[in-house]
């Protein structure tokens, strides 16, 4: 940002001449006496009153330009505040403000998350957008603004308890209702509308913003007034619940049909929305003639929530703008794109036909109009009935919707090489071998701002120092320059002391908040993502068990404490995911409570995992945990968040590990476990119970868990139908000696800064700017916009 730049410094004092009347006139309030949310509250009003137009760039169309639509049920945006302060420029200003105030600058950080996404894919929308933004390219956003979002989660000696997350209970000054662009959304029984707001996205340092727009859902008339007026209050108000309940919380248990129906209409409410806004936006310019809608406009689905868009679609161009099927479904073809989060059949999306005809039947009529394309293409090719059958997008009266997006989707993408590969050779293989070149890799990443420049500022410093300049905020590949300094000793002091410092500030972040107070000193082995069998917390947490015993009897002596970090959320529903965290918890408890052990080994499950918590998490971080099962994790990309923040990755060789392996070097991190194609050969024949019996730590492990209570978790490693699917026991005692390794590599702090120093160095690939790149130049065919 041009600081001599008059208009620019104008901007600038305006802002905080804003923000103190806001707060003064408006709030009523004196900036000492006014809470964090209303310093919020004034600040972001303040900030989007002097900065709100730069959006509108991105926010009309321009003829013959094209635009790309990212739509996605999750974005997980986080805390604004510092976010936009930071891409505006205006860091230093408001930290003088707030000194001359006498308010403590971080204080803000006591205002809420976002609450509008669980875990990465919300996340990975969020860095896109914003990576977006910072590029100048017109990439916009469209998802739900849920009233609650994602839970609010407690944490006790038994576990997660879910609480409503109310995260506009203060107001949200960073969304811009948008009453001139509602849409009218038709289920077969019941219309509601779709109410937009618009969340500016700043780009950094550039005079751009790009925005997210969130659908909120309403009733199409606020009540019955008749019943209302007849004293039958409650049926007054039920097709306004009704209505509200799609936008109320961000995935509502599916456990059963009503909530398998709430989930549906989210993802049709949100997905039609957006069709009809982007429909009126492109006929706002051309009118009835869609010859130019596929040059300017491609929508990439961000998993499988979205595809629901594509048979709406067709529906609004066929019933709405007049046009024939054919057309239509050409069009098709060219404007959507897919992005695959999962490899796992059972997450792959299906709708139950019956559900789905009663609430959307106009809608499953094009999906059936597309089904019998398919099996006209499949007339002309030489398929065999097993590959015809692994490629029908219905199916035993099912609608399989990642088909259906491979199917009609100009592009499908994977997030990381290895996942791609097993898109091309094993979930999608014929779809690859038909349409060669149709599925591509775009890996995952992060964006460095907000992950190194807002998580951890002393280290971002002492890059910009070390590599002379301060380029790489916008240019990751940049940072390779430190490669060259992790020789040097006194570099490697001044990295353990930011890191030392940075474990300090988690400690007492924790202390405050949770009671818990941990050894700063230690080394921080952290866990952190949504709870989920395959991202095995479990195995974590069973090596921490067996740890226990061993320091207790003498067997092993850590060379140096160790802090197990874990956190996540579990999905309400899913019982072993919370029968894990109930596990760690007990854990936890034992293990703090035995004064033999303590002093060496300590865990702890952090309460409410979200960006907030993860900012302070990543840059703390020594041992970054990444250890899902070979051929599970899509991508990964908190195990880039802690790399960038020099943590050295414990993992197997799955998702982005592989390629952060590649690019900071094997002999820098801690790779364990069995590989796609080990995994694969032994998958049949596996008997989990036989390893059980022959290793004596797994026995003394698992029959202790089982003691302690955890039956469900005894048996799913061994009992259950497909016991121990993830192939714990298989891949435990060369997880838990490669753990120990690291632990203890940890007693030479100058080695390990060296390793940490690489794998900063390894972190430019990573960067979500060429992530955007890379799907601007495959796939989007984006042209930046120029900033006033």
């Amino acid at each position: 940002m041009d600081l001599n730049n008059d208009k620019e410094i104008s901007f600038r004092e305006e802002v905080l001449c804003d923000f103190l009347r806001i707060l003064e006139n408006k709030l009523m309030k004196s900036p000492k006496n006014a809470t964090p949310a209303e310093l919020n509250m004034a600040l972001g009003e303040a900030i989007m009153e002097s900065y709100g137009g730069r959006r509108r760039l991105a926010a009309h169309p321009e003829k013959g330009k094209k635009r790309a639509y990212y739509l996605s049920a999750e974005f997980l945006v986080g805390r604004a505040v510092y976010n936009n302060i930071l891409s505006l420029g205006l860091e230093k200003e408001v930290k003088e403000c707030f000194k001359r105030c006498d308010i403590d600058y971080s204080c803000l950080e006591e205002t809420g998350d976002a609450g509008l996404g669980n875990g990465g894919l919300g996340r990975l929308a969020a860095c896109f957008v914003d990576s977006g933004a910072s590029l100048a390219l017109p990439l916009i956003g469209y998802g739900i603004k849920y009233e609650y979002g994602i839970f609010k989660q407690k944490i006790d000696e038994d576990g997660q308890k879910e609480i409503p997350n109310d995260w506009t209970k203060f107001g949200d000054p960073w969304s811009i209702p948008r009453g001139d662009k509602i849409r009218q959304i038709g289920f077969d029984d019941m219309i509601v509308e779709a109410y937009p707001y618009d969340m500016p996205i700043f780009g950094y340092d550039n005079n751009f913003a790009s925005y997210i727009r969130l659908w909120q859902a309403r009733p199409a008339t606020p009540f019955d007034f008749e019943k209302f007026n007849a004293q039958d209050y409650e049926k007054a108000l039920t097709d306004k619940n009704e209505a509200e309940n799609i936008s109320r919380v961000l995935y509502p248990a599916d456990d059963t049909e009503r909530g398998k129906t709430l989930r549906l209409r989210q993802q049709y409410f949100f997905t039609s929305a957006t069709l009809l806004d982007v429909i009126e936006e492109y006929k706002s310019i051309h009118g009835s003639d869609f010859s130019s809608f596929c040059d300017e406009n491609v929508f990439q689905l961000n998993d499988t929530h979205p595809v629901i868009a594509i048979p709406e679609f067709l529906r609004l161009m066929c019933e709405c703008e007049g046009m024939d099927f054919e057309s239509a479904y050409n069009m098709a073809k060219k404007v959507f794109a897919y992005t695959n989060h999962t490899v796992m059949s059972e997450a792959l999306e299906v709708w139950d036909e019956k559900l789905f005809k009663k609430i959307l039947s106009g809608v499953y009529k094009y999906i059936e109009l597309i089904y019998r394309k398919q099996e006209e293409e499949f007339e002309s090719l030489d398929l065999t009935k097993e590959e015809k059958e692994s490629m029908k997008i219905i199916a035993d009266d099912k609608i399989h919707m990642a088909r259906l997006a491979v199917f009609i989707a100009k592009n499908v993408n994977g997030v990381a090489k290895i996942h791609t590969d097993i898109l091309k050779t094993e979930v999608f293989e014929t779809y690859n071998r038909i349409y060669p070149g149709k599925i591509v890799n775009i890996t995952n990443g992060i964006t460095q701002r907000r992950w190194l420049m807002l998580a951890n500022p002393e280290l971002a410093g002492f890059t910009t120092k070390l590599l002379g300049d301060d380029k790489w905020t916008k240019d990751l590949s940049r940072i390779n320059g430190l490669l060259k300094r992790s020789e040097d000793k006194a570099v490697c002091a001044e990295f353990n002391n930011i890191k030392k410092y940075r474990r300090k500030i988690l400690s007492d972040y924790i202390s405050a908040r949770e009671g818990i107070k941990l050894d700063p000193n230690s080394v921080f082995d952290i866990q952190i993502k949504r709870i989920h069998e395959y991202k095995r917390q479990l195995l974590n947490a069973m090596s921490a068990l067996l740890m226990y015993f061993e320091i207790k009897e003498g067997t092993i002596k850590p060379k140096v404490p160790v802090t197990i970090i874990f956190g996540g959320k579990a999905a309400p529903g899913y019982k072993i995911a919370k029968s894990v965290i109930r596990f760690i918890c007990k854990l936890e408890k034992l293990i703090s409570e035995d004064s033999e052990v303590s002093n060496y080994l300590r865990v702890h499950f952090i309460e409410n995992y979200n960006v907030s918590y993860a900012e302070k998490l990543v840059g703390a971080a020594d041992i970054s945990e990444q250890i899902s099962t070979a051929g599970t994790e899509a991508s990964g990309t908190g195990n880039m968040k802690m790399m960038l923040n020099g943590a050295l990755t414990l993992g197997t060789l799955d998702g982005a590990n592989v390629e952060i392996v590649s690019e900071a070097g094997r002999e820098n991190n801690y790779i364990f476990g069995a590989v796609v194609d080990e995994i694969e050969k032994i998958r049949k024949g596996y008997k989990p119970y036989e390893i059980y019996e022959k290793n004596e730590r797994i026995k003394r492990v698992l029959d202790f868990m089982r003691e302690m209570g955890f039956e469900d978790l005894y048996d799913s490693l061994l009992l259950n139908d497909n016991a121990d699917r993830y192939f714990l026991l298989y891949d435990f005692d060369d997880y838990y000696n490669t753990k120990l390794k690291a632990i203890n590599d940890f007693a030479n702090r100058e080695v390990t800064a060296k390793m940490g120093i690489c794998n900063m160095a390894g972190a430019g690939k990573f960067s979500s700017d060429r992530s955007v790149k890379n799907y601007s130049e495959k796939i989007w065919g984006l042209s930046p916009v120029k900033p006033r």
